[in-house]
């Protein structure tokens, strides 16, 4: 066999480990901004049969704000305090649309802004994803269209918000 063929060989099994090794860093990368997602995400999409209500903001602390829940929904009993996480979208003295999360009284957030506000790690990841996607993997398309689709989705949060 040629040197020459020999060294083809070589050079293609790199580029496919390169192609492997980078193709499971992006998957990686969107798997995990699904899950630090979906903990909250399935919280706000998923309402049917949660308790729904809204949640007047009298204190924040450093990570959470807590206020008394006014029901909305059938079954559900007011309570007279029920904590929110803290983040740039929640202000003392204002009034949400929440669900409960169940067996507690932590809430999240709920319509369009609390669902987008809920996917906004995978929004990061799909920038993330995009930079391997193009550097390691070459194929500038797809990094173009990830980026792009983290880039409206973080767009969609911040004004939603």
């Amino acid at each position: 066999m040629s040197r020459a063929a020999r060294s083809s060989r070589g050079s293609a099994a790199l580029r496919f480990g390169r192609f492997a090794a980078m193709g499971t860093v992006a998957v990686l990368i969107l798997i995990a901004g699904v899950w630090a997602s979906w903990g909250t995400a399935q919280h706000a999409m998923l309402t049917k049969g949660r308790e729904r209500g809204t949640v007047a903001v009298a204190r924040c602390g450093a990570t959470a704000c807590t206020g008394p829940y006014a029901p909305l929904s059938q079954g559900s009993q007011p309570r007279a305090e029920v904590v929110l996480e803290k983040s740039v979208a929640v202000a003392e003295g204002r009034t949400y649309t929440v669900v409960l999360k169940p067996g507690g009284t932590d809430a999240v957030r709920a319509g369009p802004a609390g669902i987008l506000y809920a996917w906004v790690p995978l929004g990061g990841a799909l920038l993330l994803a995009s930079v391997v996607v193009a550097g390691g993997l070459l194929r500038t398309r797809a990094a173009w269209v990830l980026a792009l689709s983290g880039t409206a989705l973080l767009t969609a949060a911040f004004l939603a918000v």
